[in-house]
């Protein structure tokens, strides 16, 4: 996987750290809307090892009111504008829509797009055009006349095709199967169970679950509870072959990823 030139290994574990510039995502809605509070948190987690910050500027909870493109705009590119000026990880931009990339481009490396470029498929020719690496992440309810898995499949493989068709490098595109996007609890435990098999469609699989919903259905936790389950969670999915893993809690999943790595080579992890 490429992004911003960098290499990042098949084999290797990497954090993407969630910064969400908005007044009503479901985890920490509010809290970073300031461009002064939103660099402290880019900082807190860079320096707690994240690999890559992601900037989101519209939540995507059940739900959530939508946002005009104007306003997105606002609330992203400042922040991306100073993030790209004071730290050299990668950005990714969390969006569906063309225009606001377009006014991010000159600040981020990867576009996060929970729809897989099959909300605005314009989206992929911007990608393409400015070498811009993707996530792809599955969302948009199967059928129920149709087996979930098929159609879980043939939904990425219409994301996929859309990215390859306007020209987006293989090795600049990863994959999302959108644990908590209209799916069932049922449904979101399958998709992480079978981690193994989408990573066998040829491309690294990125893990979103941190404090999802399902972990509260799981553990009877509340919202401020889920820790310990997304750290079983990223666990798990280090197992199964993830190589990415979108958190708030960077300092923690740093630590379940270095145990992971340890053990599985026998020898001291050195981020």
């Amino acid at each position: 996987m490429i992004i911003k030139n960098q290499t990042f290994h098949e084999d290797g574990l990497y954090l993407m750290g969630i910064l969400n510039v908005t007044p009503d995502s479901f985890s920490d809605g509010g809290r970073y809307t300031t461009l002064d509070a939103a660099l402290y948190q880019a900082e807190k987690m860079v320096q707690e090892g994240a690999d890559l910050i992601d900037v989101g500027g519209e939540s995507t909870r059940p739900g959530h009111a939508p946002v005009s493109v104007e306003q997105e705009i606002d609330r992203v590119v400042p922040v991306l504008e100073a993030l790209r000026a004071r730290f050299e990880v990668p950005l990714s931009l969390d969006t569906s829509k063309v225009k606001v990339a377009e006014a991010a481009v000159p600040f981020v490396d990867l576009i996060n797009d929970v729809w897989g470029f099959r909300r605005e498929p314009a989206l992929a020719d911007l990608v393409a055009r400015e070498h811009l690496s993707c996530c792809l992440m599955h969302n948009g309810e199967v059928p129920r006349e149709k087996d979930f898995w098929t159609g879980f499949l043939e939904d990425v493989q219409t994301s996929l095709d859309l990215a390859l068709t306007a020209g987006v490098p293989k090795e600049r595109i990863l994959l999302d199967a959108g644990v908590g996007f209209a799916k069932t609890y049922e449904e979101n435990l399958m998709v992480l169970q079978r981690t193994r098999q989408i990573k066998e469609l040829g491309y690294p699989v990125l893990i979103a679950a941190s404090r999802k919903s399902f972990i509260q259905k799981t553990l009877d936790r509340p919202l401020e509870e889920r820790l310990p389950g997304t750290l079983a969670v990223t666990a798990w999915g280090a197992m199964q072959g993830a190589s990415f893993f979108r958190v708030h809690d960077v300092a923690a999943n740093r630590d379940v990823l270095g145990m992971i790595r340890s053990l599985s080579e026998g020898k001291q992890w050195m981020p």
